[in-house]
């Protein structure tokens, strides 16, 4: 395949495309640490055992609306022990769990649905997967060093694809489930230190993870009617009609399919493809 000469990135950012309701659709995580390269397919081109790998994606599979990422740090190149994180990201009750492995068949003994040992902090996970695509690797490295020197060194991670190769520099928040997007290097504090507050940046917003898209623009628009931030301030309350409580109220939203030019989704992308774009307009509020 002849490679693009254009970033899908720049592209993006000039014809300004939105971030709102972009987000992977996503209820569990399952996270290991992988130290060597990362191909196209992270898992797949992996030199990880035939019966660790099938058993990685058959959790995965089995458990739907999933998401199976390679992560790594740096400066644990050299580490003796593996880590593996799982959890989910509900809009409620998040949860986030950890083990310690001596070699990968021990990996074959989790279930990766039972609890293990609690995360008590943020997993901040800032895709570098160049492999996937340039733009992750190109503006994704300059964030997570901005991040790494910013926060606590066992909160960040490189990892592999996410979704949405355009919108880099892409950052999760889990357990929440939370996804930033085009988020440079200058604007990493802003993000990280509005997070560790409880608040959402919504001019990075792309969306939570808990979410269909339509579902995600209906959520950014009540909260920039709002000005309602707080990650726990507005609640899901019915998706027929789409109803988010917010505030001590009850706000109904319309959303639609709108008509989006076609782009080329990824760097490498020889095809013009149409992307999901919604349009979300408030109706009424009543008290809850």
């Amino acid at each position: 395949m002849k490679r693009r000469e254009a970033f899908c990135a720049d592209v993006s950012l000039e014809n300004a495309e939105p971030l709102a309701a972009t987000a992977s659709r996503v209820d569990h995580w399952i996270l290991v640490e992988y130290r060597g390269l990362w191909g196209y397919d992270a898992l797949a081109a992996s030199a990880l055992p035939d019966a660790v790998r099938s058993h990685l994606a058959e959790r995965a599979a089995s458990l739907g609306h999933t998401k199976l990422l390679f992560v790594r740090r740096p400066e644990r190149r050299h580490h003796e022990s593996t880590l593996v994180f799982w959890g989910s990201s509900p809009e409620r009750g998040a949860r986030l769990y950890s083990a310690q492995l001596e070699r990968w068949d021990d990996l074959l003994d989790l279930d990766l649905t039972s609890p293990g040992e609690t995360v008590a902090h943020p997993l901040l996970l800032v895709c570098t997967h160049g492999k996937h695509d340039r733009c992750c690797a190109r503006l994704g490295r300059p964030l997570y060093e901005a991040l790494a020197e910013q926060a606590e060194k066992d909160w960040v991670w490189q990892c592999s694809h996410i979704g949405g190769d355009r919108f880099a520099g892409n950052l999760v928040c889990l357990p929440e489930g939370l996804y930033f997007g085009r988020v440079g290097p200058g604007d990493a504090w802003r993000v990280l230190d509005e997070y560790l507050a409880g608040r959402i940046d919504l001019e990075r917003y792309r969306g939570r993870s808990c979410y269909p898209c339509a579902v995600q623009a209906g959520e950014l628009a009540v909260r920039r009617a709002t000005g309602l931030r707080g990650v726990d301030d507005v609640e899901l309350v019915s998706r027929r009609p789409l109803r988010f409580g917010a505030g001590g109220r009850v706000v109904e939203v319309e959303v639609t399919p709108v008509p989006a030019p076609p782009t080329h989704l990824t760097c490498d992308a020889q095809t013009l493809r149409q992307p999901r774009r919604f349009a979300a307009r408030i109706l009424r509020e009543s008290a809850a």
